[in-house]
């Protein structure tokens, strides 16, 4: 198949290099204001190219693949690693690949979860709203006083790469303790002194930092409930970098509320990029607009992974990323 006949839909703007890598490849539609796109959009551009590359912040419903099916589009080439906004069950039904960009996300995201535990602990978020608001009277023995990361347990929901990731960055950077929950058995973690526990709420209990890095999904939707955040030490924190999903924002708005936990450190929601008010309205709380991929090198490089898969599905190959 000839690379230069297919036609890519580009659903919101990629960093520079990596559009252009797509571009010389492929007959390529961006998003050149990169406005979000209506779901009416999306459906004419699924229906007009052989392939579409959306991101999370596109839901790709059966409307839009049936759509897709009906005219010429056989791949969603998704910018990202999550999956959770296609419908994969009706992308299936009508026959349609999806790929994804999975191992190039992977320091990003853990540097950016070290980031809102450090921000967290010592209180960074609440001291640079304080000082930005002109409201910092000077140094004082007992102003904003937070907490020491070195030595402290760290928790992780989802021993992934992401997951493997901060642990190792935890252990041997902070002298970190780590446990986790794996829906299976993890075995490569020995170096670390990492115990896998039998449920979320063990970890929680057994937890000064909890860190979401598990895929969202109908096994994974609220996996930290109130259940496993009552599990909770009233100096303990939570961490998500993963999906929204995974969290029942509800019964974390309700522990922070009350004082029952430390804080939490969020960038991702469930419905970004709406933020529930209550979420917004909590003071011990570090959030951060979905910025874990975003790093230059990061974005590009997940660019360049749809150029692969897109690439390996025009030469009638198996896809290099496919997501089942």
């Amino acid at each position: 198949m000839n690379e230069k006949k297919l036609k890519i839909f580009v659903t919101r703007r990629w960093p520079a290099a990596a559009e252009e890598a797509l571009c010389d490849h492929f007959d390529v539609t961006l998003n050149t204001n990169d406005a979000p796109l209506t779901k009416e959009e999306l459906i004419e551009g699924f229906a007009r190219h052989d392939i579409a590359a959306p991101t999370v912040s596109d839901n790709i419903d059966t409307d839009i693949i049936a759509a897709g099916a009906k005219g010429s589009c056989r791949l969603i080439a998704n910018y990202g690693v999550g999956v959770n906004h296609i419908d994969l069950l009706a992308a299936r039904t009508h026959s349609m690949l999806v790929s994804n960009t999975p191992g190039v996300l992977t320091d990003a995201t853990a540097d950016l979860t070290l980031t809102l535990m450090l921000m967290l602990c010592r209180r960074a978020g609440e001291g640079e709203r304080e000082l930005r608001a002109g409201k910092w009277s000077g140094w004082r023995p007992t102003h904003l006083v937070g907490r020491a990361m070195t030595g402290k347990r760290l928790g992780i929901i989802g021993m992934g790469r992401i997951g493997k990731a901060v642990a190792r960055r935890a252990y041997f950077g902070f002298g970190m303790q780590i446990c986790f929950y794996n829906r299976s058995p993890v075995g490569d973690v020995d170096d670390m002194k990492a115990e896998q526990m039998g449920s979320v709420a063990e970890v929680c209990a057994n937890s000064d930092f909890v860190s979401l890095h598990c895929a969202a999904s109908p096994d994974t939707f609220q996996i930290l409930g109130a259940e496993a955040l009552a599990a909770l030490h009233e100096s303990a924190y939570v961490i998500n970098t993963a999906r929204g999903d995974v969290v029942d924002e509800a019964a974390l708005v309700a522990v922070l509320n009350a004082g029952t936990i430390g804080g939490a450190g969020l960038d991702v929601y469930k419905g970004e990029p709406e933020i529930n008010p209550a979420i917004l309205a909590a003071s011990n709380t570090v959030l951060l607009p979905h910025l874990g991929s975003a790093t230059v090198e990061t974005r590009t490089a997940m660019g360049l992974k749809v150029v692969e898969n897109a690439r390996a599905f025009a030469a009638g190959q198996d896809l290099i990323d496919p997501v089942t």
